[in-house]
């Protein structure tokens, strides 16, 4: 079986990273795995798991992208796929646009995966477009039927997204040399309990809500090491500006280190006492969530979207009330003080996500 993957870029991100890794397993599987893309930093790691990348402008959100639709329709055709997944909204509009009007029997196979909480508009709704719609969550399965009533339910597969268990494993890690490595980058880190604060640097994501748990918890008796790790989003220097500036106001320039972005979660997670998920608005998912898991990290997070439901199979003494930092402020004392184990249950693991998303693949090919 030829699958085509389309999404904008392959940069850092949840979306990138997780279309590598089932790349990968298309290409262990015995399939042959092509990515179409606009590059970036993940296209060597894909190359090196055995998949072609295709570069082409399918990142950019305006009518100049139109232009390149019957340029996207030769490649398709060049390529000759059995099935086209596509991950995100532009790229589904140009395949879309690319593959036309023909009959489904005389094209490839279009599946499309709501990654996201999208913005209810027509342009969102061509995440629809395909033979089968992916939600990777209850939380997003339940969006969809809520606001895009012309998406069929019979069309909606639920697929939650799996972490890596090759990757993320609480067996060996972290080695001796990376320890050694760490300590001298950041010495003192790990005299007082880690807690980790993964995810890109926005408002949205709740560092500024991390930073005053880490005040509280030091003015409580209970000083901790906070670790911020994530890039700048594109336009929110001012954003990190002030985190630093809050740091420094709570004089916790000693406790809280902004790491920035990091190849090495697995080793961090390792290290870690407790992982924080503080989104203040629903994710569609959660990643950070179910790799913490994996390492045998507890996790705190809100009781919403789909971060509460890794959480509430496999750690639900780790979910907090929405908004309720005396509720947060309390259950990090309470997981720090037990340390418990969280489980992750094979619903959230690569190799079930891959097998049932290729089910998929196989029940759309056997319909045509």
């Amino acid at each position: 079986m030829r699958v085509v993957q389309v999404l904008p870029e392959l940069n850092s991100g949840g979306v990138e990273r997780g279309t590598v890794e089932f790349a990968r397993y298309l290409v262990a599987a015995g399939h042959e795995s092509i990515v179409i893309s606009a590059g970036g930093q993940l296209v060597p790691l894909l190359e090196q798991g055995g998949s072609r990348h295709c570069e082409f402008p399918v990142h950019r959100k305006s009518l100049w992208s139109l232009l390149q639709v019957a340029k996207l329709r030769r490649l398709l055709e060049q390529l000759n796929a059995d099935v086209i997944h596509v991950r995100s909204r532009m790229p589904a509009w140009l395949v879309w646009l690319a593959l036309g009007r023909r009959p489904r029997h005389q094209r490839p196979a279009l599946v499309s995966t709501f990654h996201g909480l999208y913005s209810v508009n027509p342009y969102s709704a061509i995440m629809g477009c395909g033979d089968q719609v992916i939600a990777i969550s209850e939380c997003v399965r339940d969006y969809i039927t809520s606001h895009y009533p012309k998406i069929s339910p019979d069309k909606i597969t639920l697929v939650h997204r799996g972490v890596d268990r090759s990757v993320f494993h609480g067996d060996g890690l972290p080695s001796s040399d990376w320890l050694a490595q760490f300590d001298r980058e950041y010495p003192g880190v790990r005299q007082h309990p880690v807690i980790l604060m993964p995810g890109r640097l926005s408002r949205w994501k709740g560092q500024l809500e991390f930073i005053e748990l880490m005040a509280r918890l030091r003015s409580e008796g209970k000083p901790c090491t906070g670790l911020i790790v994530g890039a700048v989003t594109p336009g929110k220097d001012e954003y990190h500006k002030e985190l630093e500036a809050q740091v420094a106001d709570q004089d916790l320039q000693d406790s809280v280190r902004f790491l920035g972005h990091r190849a090495d979660m697995a080793e961090l997670y390792s290290i870690s006492d407790l992982v924080c998920n503080l989104s203040q608005r629903p994710e569609p998912f959660g990643r950070t969530v179910i790799e913490a898991m994996a390492m045998g990290t507890p996790v705190v997070a809100y009781d919403v979207g789909g971060p509460a439901e890794s959480l509430r199979a496999g750690l639900p003494q780790g979910l907090v009330e929405p908004g309720n930092f005396e509720a947060l402020v309390a259950t990090t004392q309470q997981l720090l003080a037990q340390s418990p184990v969280p489980v992750l249950i094979d619903d959230f693991t690569l190799q079930t996500q891959a097998e049932k998303t290729v089910a998929v693949y196989h029940r759309l090919l056997a319909e045509r």
